[in-house]
Order: C-alpha cells, then sequence, then structure tokens
C-alpha cells in the first residue's frame, strides 16, 4: 500500500494575534528594562519575545501524516449545475490529531468552501480499525462555466497549543471534476425525417446511391429531378422519386471554430477583448454541443472537427473519428468540456492546405454522387479570410451546409459563405438557439425564399420571449 507523502508546506509560520500581540509586550518590556535598568522584568520581556518564535518552530516541526480521497457526485456535471464534494480524511500517523483547521482549495472563479474546525482524528489503526482515525467531509460546489477544474489540495491550518503561530500545510492530490457545457433540447422532428436534398437530412437519408434495393415516394420541394421515378409516377399519377434503402448509420460532420483568428471585433481593453471572446467561444461550444447531442439521439454518427484543423479528427486529444450511440453524447460533452479556449490569434499552421487536400479527398473518394454528400454544420465564432476559404472548399462534400455564426463573425466571411451556398443562421446567445435550429427548417419548407430573413425574424422573436422559454437541460432553473 502506498504511504503517504508528509504534509507539504503551502505557507511560512505566521504569528497569529496572540502571538504578535506577545511578541510587541516582550519588545516594549525589553525596552522599559533597559531604559529604566529594571533587570526585574527583562526575564519577562526574553519569555514574551522567545515564547512566538518557539511556537513558531514547534508549528514548523509538526508534520502529520494525512490520506485525502475525494469523491464528486456526480463526478461530471453540467454547466450552471452544482456537485457534492464527499472528502475522507485519514490520519496515518501515531499521533493524534486536534485543533486543526481545514478548506478546500478550488479554482479561481468558484466559491470556496468556508474555513471549518477539522474533527479530532486518533492514532492511525493498523489493525481492528474503529474508524476513530478518520473523518468524513462534505460540501457542495457551484460550476458555472464549462471546463475541467482541479479541486484540491486540501490546505490543514495547524496551530501551536497556546495559539502563537500558525502554519498551512497541503494534504491529499489534485481532483478532477468534469463540467460539460449546457444542452438546448431542440425540436425532435428536425432530426427524424426530412428532404433527401433539402436543409436536413434525416434517418431516411439514403448514403449509397448504388443500392439494389429501391423504393418510391412522393416528390418533395427540392429533390433532383434525375431521380423522379418515372413508371411509379405513371401508376400513381403523381410525380414519384426513388429512394435508396439505407445501408449503415447516417453521418454528420461539425465544424467549430476553435481559433478564433478573425481578431473579435469592438476594439476596447484587452480583459474586455478577453471577455467578449470568452463568452462568444462558450456560446459556440454551447452550439455545437446542442447540435451534437440532439443528432445522436436521432440515430446520426457525428463528427466533431476543428475549422482550424479540420483533418485532426476529433475537438479533444486522442478523441475518435466519430461518435455514435449508445455513449457517444457523453464523450462528445465530455471532449468539448475539455477544449481550452484560444488565446487571440493562435491557429494551426497549413490548416488551409489541409481544409483544401480533405476537399480534394471527398471529391475523389468519399462523394461519389450528390446522394453521398453528409450534412454539415459549422460554428463560427471569430474566423478569418483563411477560414473562410476552408469552408468554401468543403462545401462540395456537404448537403445541406449550415453555418452558425456568433456576432464575432464578419460580414466579409458570411458573405463569403453565402456566395459558396452555405446557409447562414445567426445566434447571438444561448436563448436562442432552438430557435435557430427551428428555422432552418422552416426555411426549408418555405423553399429557401428569406432565408437570412426568417433566421434573424425567429432569434429576434426568441431574444423579446427569452424569459418564458423552458429551461434547458443541464441549465440551473434558479
Amino acid at each position: 500500500m502506498r504511504r503517504p507523502r508528509p504534509l507539504r508546506v503551502a505557507a511560512w509560520p505566521r504569528l497569529t494575534r496572540r502571538g504578535g500581540a506577545l511578541l510587541v509586550v516582550g519588545a516594549a518590556l525589553l525596552a522599559v528594562s533597559l531604559w529604566f535598568d529594571l533587570r526585574d522584568i527583562m526575564l519577562l520581556a526574553f519569555v514574551g519575545i522567545a515564547m512566538p518564535g518557539v511556537a513558531a518552530l514547534f508549528v514548523t516541526l509538526r508534520v502529520p501524516r494525512l490520506g485525502v480521497t475525494r469523491r464528486f457526485s456526480p463526478p461530471i456535471v453540467a454547466a450552471g449545475t452544482s456537485t457534492a464534494v464527499a472528502i475522507a480524511v485519514r490520519n496515518r500517523s501515531r499521533r493524534t490529531l486536534d485543533g486543526a483547521h481545514w478548506r478546500d482549495r478550488v479554482p479561481e472563479g468558484l466559491d470556496a468552501p468556508a474555513e471549518a474546525v477539522l474533527p479530532a482524528l486518533g492514532a492511525y489503526e493498523a489493525v481492528l480499525p474503529s474508524g476513530d482515525d478518520t473523518v468524513h467531509l462534505e460540501y457542495r460546489l457551484r460550476l458555472p462555466r464549462r471546463g475541467v477544474y482541479g479541486i484540491g489540495p486540501m490546505r490543514i491550518g495547524l496551530a501551536d497549543p497556546f495559539g502563537l503561530a500558525r502554519i498551512d500545510r497541503d494534504a491529499g492530490p489534485r481532483h478532477e471534476v468534469v463540467v460539460t457545457p449546457r444542452v438546448t433540447p431542440l425540436e425532435r422532428a428536425l432530426g427524424s425525417a426530412a428532404s433527401v436534398d433539402g436543409v436536413l437530412h434525416g434517418l431516411q437519408r439514403r448514403s449509397h446511391p448504388n443500392s439494389d434495393e429501391l423504393i418510391a415516394r412522393e416528390y418533395r420541394y427540392g429533390d433532383p429531378l434525375r431521380r423522379v421515378n418515372w413508371p411509379a409516377t405513371a401508376r400513381r399519377g403523381e410525380l414519384m422519386v426513388r429512394e435508396e434503402e439505407q445501408r449503415g448509420d447516417p453521418e454528420v460532420r461539425i465544424l467549430l471554430d476553435t481559433t478564433l483568428a478573425g481578431q473579435f471585433p469592438g476594439g476596447g481593453s484587452r480583459p474586455e477583448w478577453a471577455e467578449r471572446v470568452h463568452l462568444g467561444f462558450e456560446l459556440g461550444v454551447e452550439v455545437a454541443a446542442s447540435i451534437g447531442v440532439h443528432l445522436l439521439e436521432r440515430g446520426f454518427r457525428v463528427r466533431c472537427d476543428p475549422l482550424g484543423d479540420p483533418g485532426r479528427g476529433g475537438v479533444g486529444e486522442g478523441a475518435p473519428g466519430a461518435y455514435r450511440m449508445p455513449g457517444g453524447d457523453h464523450l462528445l460533452l465530455e471532449d468539448l468540456a475539455r477544449l481550452d479556449a484560444p488565446g487571440r490569434g493562435e491557429r494551426v499552421d497549413g490548416s488551409a492546405a489541409r481544409g483544401s487536400r480533405i476537399a480534394e479527398g471527398l471529391g475523389r473518394g468519399e462523394v461519389r454522387a450528390r446522394e453521398a454528400r453528409m450534412p454539415g454544420f459549422a460554428v463560427l465564432v471569430d474566423p478569418d479570410d483563411q477560414d473562410a476559404a476552408t469552408l468554401v472548399s468543403l462545401r462540395t462534400g456537404f448537403e445541406p451546409a449550415v453555418a452558425f455564426v456568433g456576432e464575432g463573425v464578419s460580414t466579409r466571411v458570411v458573405d463569403a459563405l453565402e456566395q459558396a451556398d452555405w446557409r447562414v443562421v445567426r445566434v447571438r446567445r444561448a436563448a436562442v438557439i432552438g430557435d435557430a435550429w427551428a428555422g432552418v427548417a422552416q426555411r426549408d419548407r418555405m423553399g429557401g425564399t428569406g432565408a437570412a430573413e426568417t433566421a434573424r425574424g425567429s432569434a429576434a422573436g426568441a431574444d423579446e420571449r427569452g424569459t418564458n422559454r423552458p429551461p434547458a437541460r443541464g441549465r440551473d432553473a434558479s
């Protein structure tokens, strides 16, 4: 069994108020005794000066051995919720420990628990343990934002018996708690059935045009005329089209802007810029999480790639090329939780060339015909012209191709995407994610007329009625 290491010194020993007052009194008595030549009180002066020093030396040499284990319930939580932190502290020393204080160290931005008295710990019990050497502590920790937070180590405050000096020591390792992005529930009907060449592909999307198993269905707006089934049309008296039976899982691809290379507009100081970029990036991650989880629940295989390097195969280190159910939604959310917000102007060298090679690969091998193209969704926070060129080159491999853009996306990038036949949907805050997703299908039913106006209208309407929307899954209703 691994033996715990002695507690690490977190700060130098310091005097308490009592110790500081005793030191001041001792110094004053020493001054008086020297000034008036009163040697009778000089002994008291030396005692007053020496005791705080001895107390500081005592707490410095006092090194207890503690084993600390920490458990989160639940271990993976959604942003805006809280988790219960249960801590077990066991004394590994042959000496008892009492009079100590404890508090857990948490990252900046989280509300740390207040310092409290650590219950007395008995001596270590190796044989027939009764539990006197172990105490159990618990508190709740609220986690407002996505990310991976290191909780710990526990800080133990030790004082001498007279309370003249104190020292802080770190006990136990640091444990991670994963906070996943918020997931907005999206309209269920939009991921289950739609036209083959419309705005959204559903589970009825046929990805193998060479299949021998053909069925006929009624013509829908947007279906290519080359797929019209003339014999079935003659028998039914209405326009019918061919639809191949599905083989394998339908696949969808999500491209997330992780570089923020477009120099977020608006100016302002560095802290203001950083805060705006942080909010925009978190909104983009939430959009990608909502779309990915929704499509995974509808039976899709989801690829989530970084826009700056779309050939890497995943947003997380070691992430799989595609997520699928069961369990794919949890893996996707955990990878998005571990995604760090990049700094200003960072990007992966050669990303445009890689994007062009990927587009060429899609055109040569993966995309054998128009019917084989997969749905593609781009979530843009602050792209530059190079990112726009990457999306334009990838457009031939996507059908439909929908770009969800935040307020940091420049008009130049939006125009380039629209000219390349990307459907652009504005998303300015989390409350309009569901309406933006619904606006995509609404534009399809309108036959593509007024696409931008419909998306902006639905987003604006959601802004006005955002307070009446039901709370999203993973969002604290309070």
